[in-house]
């Protein structure tokens, strides 16, 4: 289970056998908090959010076409990196990262994706 959508957006949307996830912060859904620790733990929670979110849709990681990581700073690049290459086995999607000057509730990171049935 992922945590609620925290404004007026949807988790996901499906269209044309494309499912659009929002960006997904490092949210534990049984606290309601962000999960303790620094980008390598707020990564993890970003996927562990991702995968409940498609695994609702019928769809895992290996459906992944595209990905967006926002980082609060690109001096967290590599330890990001570190945890995000751990969550594929069957080759990379697609992905651009960015630094942008704030991120909701100040995170250290957010990730959205693209995939397909």
């Amino acid at each position: 289970m992922a945590p609620a959508a925290i404004g007026p957006y949807s988790q996901a949307i499906e269209a044309n056998g494309m499912v659009f996830l929002s960006g997904q912060l490092p949210i534990d859904c049984t606290t309601g908090n962000f999960v303790a620790g620094d980008v390598k733990e707020q990564t993890t929670q970003c996927f562990v959010n991702i995968k409940a979110i498609l695994s609702e849709a019928g769809l895992n990681v290996d459906n992944i076409v595209k990905t967006t990581v926002f980082l609060s700073d690109m001096d967290h690049f590599a330890e990001m990196n570190g945890v995000y290459e751990k969550q594929f086995s069957n080759g990379f999607p697609a992905r651009s990262a960015f630094a942008v000057k704030t991120l909701p509730k100040n995170a250290l990171v957010e990730i959205e994706v693209i995939a397909i049935r």
